[in-house]
């Protein structure tokens, strides 16, 4: 079963890859100001970490950087629940089968780590997800202006001639 779920990413990974290498070279022929490019970055962001991160969309209220979405079980984890079964573990010597023996301090520090940066990553991906709808605003209304003044410039070099 996980090896399977872990393919189905693999592949989602890679096509999303060659879309995002399809689509620069058309979007490099057409010059755009860096403020458009940049909000057209964030909104294909956005889009990748909703594709990616479809499962955890639902607890992103939660996930406020004191906890991180567990995608094995589909739920969440608080950070600090987390530390305390790491600390139960250690003291249990319960068998790590990542590292084929049971578990150490300098394991739990690792995994403690992995988790602390996850549940930042979960956090700005939710934030990043949240603003989707006001960058596309943002990308309209500057695409909006680029336009008109784009059909403002070739007036005013008719009008010196």
């Amino acid at each position: 079963m996980a090896a399977g779920l872990k393919w189905r990413l693999d592949v989602r990974r890679l096509a999303f890859g060659v879309i995002t290498l399809l689509l620069f070279p058309v979007s490099a022929l057409h010059a755009q100001n860096p403020a458009i490019d940049e909000l057209k970055g964030k909104i294909f962001d956005a889009h990748m970490a909703q594709q990616m991160f479809a499962g955890g969309l639902k607890y992103c209220d939660e996930l406020d950087g004191k906890s991180f979405y567990y995608q094995m079980r589909n739920r969440i984890l608080n950070l600090e629940e987390f530390a305390h079964s790491m600390e139960n573990l250690v003291k249990a010597q319960v068998f790590n089968p990542a590292t084929k023996r049971p578990w150490t301090l300098e394991d739990a520090r690792k995994r403690w780590e992995e988790v602390k940066k996850q549940a930042e990553e979960d956090k700005q991906k939710c934030e990043l997800i949240r603003s989707l709808p006001e960058l596309e605003k943002r990308l309209e209304e500057l695409q909006q202006r680029a336009a008109a003044s784009d059909k403002a410039a070739p007036d005013k070099s008719e009008k010196k001639e």
